[in-house]
């Protein structure tokens, strides 16, 4: 048995909670990472109760994913406060956090916290998503605090409205303000880009002739952006799409550049869409963001240059960021880091 890490200087433990992972940070008093840590506990895949536990609540296998995860550092630190953003928040996580209405600003989101009790532990709070009404609503859950993260960054990003793009399964853009200290989300877009090509490529005739690359074919990808804006696009994204099989069988594509290409074809068309609606050529064009993970962010880049968009700026942990601001707006966080007991009575771990 040994005594558990060193905790001093932590503030929050903010817990990025999504469909398929649970991240948690310890987060010290400017809001810099002090600890990471990694569990595949998303809200699909909670650890089983064990066999001697049986008719547990809803909450039961959420408070062991959070327990398996940093119960730890919860146990040492039992004031300090605990917040999460994602999936934990839908209908199917832990509690609902309910959607709020679009446009909203930080200061919202702070209000509007849910908060899940936890006996005499200290409670969870979860960030709420947003909800864009109208003939075609739309729907974000935890994107919204990624893109605060962004706004907060005053290193990427200056004064004035913002386009943020959130490549992904599903790809958000969406359009942003920051007037001084005053962050604010007005509207955003939504792409299944992501989960259109895994769909294709496990679940249909396209990926019977593709193999895997050994690295990324550049050239394959922006062969199939150039298909999405070329002389036939008036046949549209499901032609497309379909030239990704008739290209491998004439020999045109060799299999390894099939996914590459289909790839391209889809990203392409949805920067299209986004082209349309924020033209690059517009007299007072956004600053553009990118926020994601970095070889689809670098993806993402070569599609919007070749659409004329300006080279993006790439924006990293910011959903981190995020969290902290959220937690300061709502008051759960001040810069004095919560105290840690004397070895004589802290907690102990193997």
């Amino acid at each position: 048995m040994a005594y558990i890490a060193n905790l001093s200087g932590t503030c929050l433990v903010a817990l990025d909670w999504g469909t398929s992972s649970l991240r948690a940070f310890r987060l010290g008093a400017n809001g810099q990472v002090l600890e990471q840590r990694n569990r595949p506990w998303g809200i699909m895949n909670l650890p089983p109760a064990p066999a001697d536990q049986t008719g547990a609540g809803p909450g039961a296998a959420f408070e062991r994913a959070l327990q398996d995860t940093c119960g730890d550092w919860l146990a040492t630190l039992p004031s300090v406060p605990l917040l999460a953003c994602g999936m934990v928040g839908s209908a199917q996580g832990w509690r609902e956090a309910k959607y709020l209405d679009a446009p909203t600003s930080l200061d919202d989101l702070a209000r509007g916290l849910t908060v899940v009790g936890r006996g005499s532990a200290t409670p969870l709070h979860i960030v709420p998503g947003l909800l864009q009404r109208g003939g075609l609503p739309n729907v974000m859950r935890g994107e919204e605090t990624q893109v605060l993260g962004v706004l907060a960054d005053a290193t990427l990003v200056g004064e004035g409205p913002l386009l943020v793009g959130l490549p992904g399964t599903h790809s958000k853009w969406v359009v942003a303000q920051k007037d001084g200290i005053r962050c604010s989300i007005q509207r955003f877009h939504t792409f299944m880009t992501g989960e259109v090509f895994a769909a294709l490529r496990r679940h249909t005739i396209l990926g019977k002739t593709m193999q895997p690359p050994t690295e990324p074919d550049d050239a394959a990808f922006a062969q199939g952006l150039q298909v999405a804006r070329g002389s036939d696009t008036d046949l549209g994204l499901l032609s497309h799409i379909f030239s990704t099989r008739t290209l491998g069988l004439t020999g045109t594509l060799p299999a390894t550049a099939q996914a590459d290409y289909l790839s391209g074809v889809l990203i392409g068309h949805e920067i299209a869409g986004l082209a349309r609606v924020h033209p690059p050529t517009s007299a007072a064009p956004h600053q553009l963001v990118l926020c994601g993970e970095p070889d689809l962010c670098r993806r993402y880049t070569l599609a919007l240059q070749a659409y004329g968009f300006a080279p993006p700026t790439i924006a990293a942990q910011a959903t981190i960021t995020g969290l902290w601001q959220i937690a300061q707006a709502a008051g759960l966080v001040t810069t004095t880091p919560h105290a840690q007991p004397t070895p004589s009575t802290r907690s102990l771990a193997a």
